[in-house]
């Protein structure tokens, strides 16, 4: 593999915040770490890019062991949450300013500045300054300048997470189409399973320290290995299939009818989301099922009203 983690750990005093993470990655692959607050996700991306020494573990990168190496001569370049541009210079000085740290100065640094701005569709802004710039202008800005050293890997760290929905939007698909075009492999971290989905060849689930699942997102969505996955990756109704059974059943996977169905019972609340409308039933579980419909559908379901919930019979369900 081109980058391997191997049972890497790092503790501050007691607490371990990673625990013996074993991780590979394939050449030109773009993985995601994804996870909630604390889970270790972050972490982990520092000590890949050098900025957090591990307590215990190594970390090859090529089949080079850069486990010790410090971030200025490690082979990675990392894009931060914060983009980390430098107010006082422009653009173009902001985008070549890492070339110096490698013998690269002068007008061939300013010419592989030019040309990355304009990979990054940022020509002709090379004399703004950054602060006059959109969120979104900056973000490519940040990606332009980890770029233009050409890492062997590209670490990012929740790099969309200030920017508006719509924006994030489009940024994942650029930022993925960049991915594929250069054939450059990336360690992306983040919290919003969305993105996670929409990016990765491969996603890792984080929870306090430790993977719970890695795999390609339509498995690790339709196939959660643990409870914690299944929550943590969209919704899920727990239910008790054949034989006591605990079942995870996505709510898109749900059905309602007036007719028939495993489970009979009222609808508590409804949700409209525009395309999909939320139906939340109670049928003496802990929990009321969640159920999407199309909101278009012409069967709508009113708040108080009887109502049968099943799961739909081509549907492979994953075990809790």
């Amino acid at each position: 593999m081109f980058l391997e983690l191997r049972a890497l750990c790092k503790r501050y005093g007691r607490a371990a915040a990673v625990d013996r993470l074993d991780l590979s990655v394939g050449k030109g692959e773009f993985v995601c770490i994804l996870g909630p607050s604390g889970c270790g996700k972050t972490t982990t991306i520092g000590m890949v890019g050098g900025f957090v020494a591990p307590t215990r573990g190594r970390i090859l990168l090529d089949g080079e062991d850069v486990t010790g190496l410090p971030p200025n001569v490690r082979p990675t370049c990392t894009v931060f949450q914060n983009y980390a541009l430098f107010p006082h210079m422009n653009v173009l000085k902001n985008v070549v300013y890492g070339l110096k740290f490698r013998n690269v100065t002068g007008r061939k640094a300013l010419r592989a500045g030019e040309a990355m701005l304009d990979m990054m569709g940022l020509s002709g802004l090379g004399e703004r300054r950054v602060t006059d710039l959109s969120g979104g202008e900056q973000q490519r800005v940040a990606l332009a300048r980890a770029l233009v050293l050409k890492p062997k890997v590209l670490l990012l760290d929740e790099p969309l997470s200030n920017l508006d929905a719509r924006l994030r939007f489009t940024l994942r698909k650029e930022i993925r189409d960049l991915q594929t075009r250069l054939g450059i492999t990336m360690l992306y971290v983040t919290h919003d399973q969305e993105e996670a989905l929409g990016l990765a060849d491969r996603m890792v689930v984080m929870n306090v320290g430790h993977i719970e699942q890695i795999g390609a997102p339509e498995e690790v969505y339709a196939r959660p290995a643990t409870p914690f996955v299944a929550r943590f990756l969209g919704r899920a109704n727990l239910l008790c299939g054949e034989e006591g059974r605990l079942l995870l059943v996505r709510p898109e996977d749900m059905l309602l009818s007036r007719q028939v169905g495993r489970y009979r019972g009222t609808v508590v609340h409804r949700q409209f989301s525009g395309p999909l409308t939320t139906y939340f039933v109670e049928v003496g579980l802990p929990r009321p099922l969640e159920a999407d419909m199309l909101s278009n559908l012409d069967e709508r379901y009113a708040v108080g009203e009887a109502v049968y919930a099943d799961w739909r019979r081509d549907l492979s369900l994953s075990d809790g």
